[in-house]
C-alpha cells in the first residue's frame, strides 16, 4: 500500500483528492492537514510514503512545508499548482519536490502520478514538465544561475541526457534520440541524480535550464 498524506487548505477540493485516492485499491490516505504546519507535523508523526502537497496554504505555504518535509526525508513530495502560482512552484521543485500536478488533472492520472513518485521514479507527464519549463524559460532569472562546475562529475553521455531532461523528454524519448536502451536510460538518470545530490528529474530539467545545457 503507498500511503498518502493529502496537505489542501479547501475542504471541498481536499474531500475531492481524498476521494479519488482512495477509490484505488493500493492507495490509502492516512492523514489530511488543512495548512502547512500541520502537514509538517503529521508527516513527522504518521511517515507517509508521499506528501500531496498544496502550493498556496495559510499559516506555513506548501514551498516550505515541502522544505522542511524534505530536508527530514519525512516522505517525497507531490506538489499541487495551478499554475497561477508559477514561482512557488519553481520554489517548490528547488526545495526537493519529486514533483507537480494541476489541480485539473484527471482522476486516472492523478494515481499514475503518486505511484510513479511512490516508486521513486519521481516521473511526472513530460508535457506538464515541459509547459513548466518553458513558463520559465520565458522569463528572466530571478535567482543566480548555478555553478557550471557542478557538471564536470558527469561523464559525456550523462550531460546528453541531463540535457534531455532538461527539454522534458520521458526515459522512451531519451532512448529514441540518444540510440540506447531504456533500460540504459534509468541508469543514466539514476547516475546523474547521485551524482549532482538531486532529489528527482524535475530537478534536473531545472538544473539544465538554468546551465543552459
Amino acid at each position: 500500500m503507498i500511503r498518502v498524506l493529502v496537505a489542501e487548505d479547501q475542504s471541498a477540493v481536499r474531500a475531492g483528492l481524498v476521494l479519488i485516492l482512495r477509490s484505488a485499491p493500493d492507495i490509502e490516505v492516512v492523514g489530511e492537514a488543512a495548512d502547512g504546519e500541520q502537514a509538517v507535523a503529521m508527516a513527522r508523526e504518521l511517515r507517509p510514503d508521499l506528501v500531496l502537497m498544496d502550493v498556496q496554504m495559510p499559516r506555513l505555504d506548501g514551498v516550505s512545508a515541502t522544505r522542511q518535509v524534505v530536508a527530514e526525508r519525512l516522505a517525497d513530495v507531490l506538489v499541487l499548482t495551478t499554475f497561477d502560482l508559477d514561482e512557488y512552484v519553481f520554489g517548490a521543485l528547488r526545495a526537493g519536490a519529486a514533483g507537480f500536478l494541476l489541480k485539473n488533472t484527471e482522476a486516472k492520472d492523478l494515481l499514475e502520478a503518486v505511484r510513479t513518485v511512490a516508486r521513486g521514479e519521481g516521473l511526472i507527464a513530460p508535457a506538464v514538465t515541459r509547459r513548466l519549463i518553458a513558463e520559465f524559460g520565458a522569463k528572466p532569472a530571478r535567482q543566480p544561475t548555478a555553478d557550471p562546475s557542478v557538471l564536470d562529475c558527469l561523464t559525456r553521455r550523462e550531460r546528453e541526457v541531463l540535457a534531455c531532461l532538461g527539454e522534458g523528454l520521458s526515459n522512451a524519448d531519451i532512448a529514441t534520440r540518444l540510440d540506447m536502451a531504456e533500460a540504459t536510460v534509468k541508469t543514466h538518470v539514476s547516475r546523474l541524480l547521485g551524482k549532482l545530490e538531486l532529489r528527482s528529474r524535475v530537478q534536473a530539467a531545472v538544473l539544465a535550464q538554468e546551465l543552459g545545457i
